[in-house]
């Protein structure tokens, strides 16, 4: 395997675009061969395809990293109804391998950069693991143990990864297309572009460091969230050290008792959206895995690359939208994003749509009654907010949400789309009245968060 993310536009853009080429072309020659076959036939040959894409998408998209790999990362919590129901779970599965089992990169180059930006390793580090215990999008991650005898983690960049980035921040229409060849009904270049540009975020580590010391400081001592801490002293700007988190990964949370379920899919969804109405900052990165069951049963959250604040006026916009979405204010809604110039007043667009749009993306914080989150569910929601042009929302196209909007809403229906790999079931909306209302927490959970805030914020 070579040493390096390919990194030039024209060598990424013709990689994605083989892609996009390779999954249109695998569906016409799928129905080719079916012609004339018996049913149980089609049914292993559309399985076989199926299975194909999938490896190929695994192949290209983690052998190129970057934003590319990050899309392939983003597919895998999703229910595509590109396939037969009954091969969606394989596809999701071989999918996951970029989250989870993404190609690794030798060590010997991940060493070079290491020690580019540390210098010996011997000096900061008394046992290092060169086998990665991770691989994301933008680097993998290592157990080790430093000098003092800390167990930590260790972030390292792949080499020319940034290099890999800018290319595909400059080649969306590509990514764009790869998109729709998965994904026929999928947004138009604004959200792909609101992707490229922050996950050029996520290769400023040295702000990692500091934004991941700063939510650390904000949890600790919290009954049952844990963020590690990062350690900036061993940090560069290609290599972020964190403590290390000993946990369960999520496949194993997946397989536990509903009730078990039902509490671990709380804290995700008070870590992931309250956290915004709470506090004004969020992690905008919500997939499984970032997510970890320690021994002394508390969810443990990492990676912090993609998290950011918003101003007490935007949160207070995106609650009010939501708020009257509840309470069926459709010319509330509308007048708002009017005045925000979110929606063209001369685009034929009705309240009645502000409305229904809301509802479609946003409505598993508004029914007050239990949800299970299925795959189907949250994706038949990501679709819809992603595509406004689908279906019922066609006057939605002119709809212009601003970037720090975009961004929230990313992270609302990727949390959606996590809780439907866990089939967690809840009553969001009794969560949601916290910071809809300001209500008094509804469960056991919340109200032993509200106690330890209160101390924390007297201490």
């Amino acid at each position: 395997m070579s040493n390096r993310v390919p990194h030039g536009r024209i060598s990424r853009g013709s990689k994605m675009g083989r892609l996009a080429a390779g999954q249109a072309l695998r569906g016409v020659g799928t129905r080719l061969s079916m012609v004339g076959r018996t049913e149980e036939a089609r049914r292993r040959l559309s399985e076989r395809s199926a299975m194909q894409a999938a490896q190929q998408l695994v192949t290209v998209l983690g052998g190129m990293k970057g934003a590319a790999m990050k899309l392939g990362q983003m597919l895998s919590v999703l229910d595509l109804d590109l396939l037969p129901e009954e091969q969606r779970e394989m596809f999701r599965t071989k999918l996951a391998q970029l989250r989870d089992q993404a190609p690794a990169f030798p060590f010997s180059a991940m060493c070079t950069v290491i020690e580019n930006d540390l210098g010996p390793m011997a000096r900061i580090f008394a046992d290092f693991d060169d086998t990665p215990i991770a691989a994301a999008s933008i680097g993998q991650v290592y157990r080790a143990r430093l000098r003092d005898g800390r167990a930590v983690a260790v972030k390292v960049k792949y080499p020319g990864v940034d290099r890999a980035v800018e290319a595909d921040m400059r080649n969306l229409m590509m990514i764009s297309r790869l998109w729709k060849a998965i994904l026929p009904s999928a947004a138009d270049e604004e959200v792909l572009a609101e992707i490229a540009r922050n996950i050029g975020s996520e290769l400023d580590y040295p702000r990692e460091a500091r934004t991941q010391h700063h939510v650390a400081t904000r949890y600790r001592g919290h009954p049952y969230i844990s963020v590690p801490d990062s350690i900036e002293s061993c940090c560069g700007p290609n290599v972020l050290v964190t403590e290390l988190v000993d946990g369960e990964p999520f496949q194993h949370l997946q397989t536990l008792p509903d009730a078990d379920r039902t509490r671990l899919g709380e804290l995700i969804y008070r870590f992931y959206i309250t956290s915004l109405f709470t506090d004004h900052e969020f992690c905008g990165d919500p997939h499984p895995g970032n997510i970890l069951l320690t021994s002394d049963g508390r969810l443990a959250f990492v990676d912090f690359g993609l998290y950011t604040a918003m101003s007490p006026a935007d949160v207070e916009l995106e609650r009010e939208i939501i708020r009257a979405a509840g309470e069926y204010r459709a010319d509330d809604i509308y007048h708002s994003w009017v005045a925000q110039g979110i929606v063209d007043p001369d685009a034929g667009v009705t309240p009645e749509e502000c409305l229904g749009y809301i509802w479609a993306a946003t409505g598993w914080h508004l029914i007050d009654e239990d949800i299970t989150v299925t795959p189907e569910l949250a994706t038949s929601a990501v679709v819809l907010a992603v595509d406004p042009r689908a279906a019922e929302f066609r006057g939605m196209r002119h709809q212009r949400l601003p970037p720090e909007h975009v961004f929230s809403r990313r992270a609302d229906l990727f949390t959606y789309a996590v809780l439907g790999q866990l089939h967690t079931t809840n009553n969001w909306h009794r969560l949601a009245r916290e910071w809809l209302y300001h209500e008094p927490p509804a469960t056991d959970i919340g109200a032993d968060i509200a106690r330890w805030r209160l101390t924390a914020r007297s201490s």
